[in-house]
């Protein structure tokens, strides 16, 4: 290894660069993956939303591009007439509407919302506490603001018990601060939470209209069981609201549990890709430093020949092979592992540094894209391994050769 240097060090360039790749790619899907799932973790698994679409057919003496729009009659009938609803809620979105405190401006998307929202998404607040139902059935005037708000209107001062007007001309109204939502004071846009009630007395004019319903299901176990549970619920808003059941765009319903399903198989059909690609640049590395053992042992023969002559017994030579071809894998493996998780860690950090507002590669694509290390150092092994295998069969057939052959080679 040391009177040939820029081969050793081009061999195990090649080992270094297929376990680096790989770390590099495992640690890149990792990040997809929990960047996907971060987003996701926001629903419970089990639960489904159905918004208002428009209708493409006429039906029941109705032209089509008639809107249907969700009411509250529609959460009674899911709550009361379908065994399968658990946790039954609603939203409702009143436009961007302007807040104001002593001055300072802020625009915000201002969503009406049922207290059971925060047992069916990952509702996270810093301060206060969120919408309760005495607020909904009292039609309080209550509201959660975000990080940004706080931000902007309160210069990062303490806002509860702070009241914010919030509205133009045609609908004004004085909400008290009850709670901060956690996330991104960095943010340029802003999200509150009021009563449903209120924003639909304030806003709407006590339209009982809402943008969506949420909802959770238990009991449905199979893929047939839950067709059948869309197919009833769909036919039962569809009498409601008057439109063929059949009118796929009359309404939209998103089932989580489904879309978990299916993006777990692609993010597996991933997984596997990255290793299949992974584990051919490993395995081009190995052939690499089996041919170079191939090619050390035509170089060696006459040496060989020489301990053989002396007494060295052919385990002797098999030993010394395999040590060369052991240093090579475990020190450039172990250069390479270290290297792809060191690059995996600066992206880390680096991302964890980024506002996700500020960047496409930021809070939404990746997350915390590294590698357990015991999978890392579990790679590094079985490359270690390998190349133990990849050296083992030129050192076997020097070992096998005859002393007189081994001294008369390129004589």
């Amino acid at each position: 290894m040391r009177r040939n240097r820029l081969r050793t060090f081009l061999t195990g360039f090649s080992v270094a660069w297929g376990i680096f790749m790989l770390v590099i790619l495992l640690g890149s899907g990792n990040g997809l993956k929990n960047g996907f799932f971060s987003h996701f973790d926001r629903y419970t698994v089990n639960s489904m939303e159905i918004y208002g679409g428009y209708t493409s057919k006429p039906y029941g003496g109705y032209e089509k591009g008639r809107d249907i729009r969700l009411r509250n009659s529609d959460l009674t009938i899911l709550e009361h007439e379908f065994p399968e609803v658990d946790q039954v809620t609603a939203t409702a979105r009143f436009d961007s509407r302007t807040a104001s405190v002593d001055g300072r401006f802020m625009k915000t998307s201002l969503q009406g919302c049922l207290p059971e929202l925060t047992e069916i998404r990952t509702i996270k607040l810093s301060a206060g506490r969120f919408i309760n139902r005495l607020d909904v059935d009292r039609y309080r005037r209550v509201i959660v603001i975000d990080e940004a708000m706080r931000r902007v209107l309160f210069a990062g001062a303490d806002p509860l018990g702070r009241r914010i007007r919030v509205g133009d001309s045609t609908a004004m109204a004085l909400f008290t601060v009850v709670g901060v939502e956690e996330g991104d004071a960095e943010r340029s846009t802003s999200s509150c939470y009021i009563p449903l009630t209120t924003g639909q007395l304030i806003y709407t004019g006590n339209d009982p209209e809402v943008s969506s319903a949420v909802f959770t299901v238990n009991g449905i176990d199979t893929d047939d069981e839950m067709q059948e549970f869309e197919r009833r619920l769909i036919h039962r808003i569809a009498a409601e609201h008057d439109f063929d059941p059949e009118d796929e765009s009359a309404v939209w319903l998103r089932n989580n549990m489904a879309f978990y399903k299916e993006m777990s198989l692609v993010f597996g059909g991933i997984d596997l890709f990255i290793w299949i690609i992974g584990l051919g640049t490993l395995l081009a590395g190995v052939v690499g430093v089996s041919n170079i053992m191939l090619v050390t042992v035509a170089e060696r023969t006459f040496e060989f020949g020489i301990r053989k002559a002396l007494g060295a017994r052919p385990s002797s030579i098999i030993r010394l092979i395999l040590i060369e071809s052991i240093a090579v894998t475990a020190l450039f493996g172990y250069m390479g592992m270290v290297l792809g998780v060191a690059v995996m860690e600066g992206v880390n950090r680096l991302l964890e540094r980024m506002p996700a507002d500020d960047s496409q590669f930021g809070g939404t694509i990746f997350v915390d894209p590294t590698l357990d290390l015991s999978i890392a150092v579990s790679a590094t092994l079985v490359l270690v391994a390998a190349g133990l295998v990849a050296g083992y069969v030129p050192a076997r057939r020097a070992a096998r050769l005859k002393t007189i052959d081994a001294l008369r080679h390129n004589k």
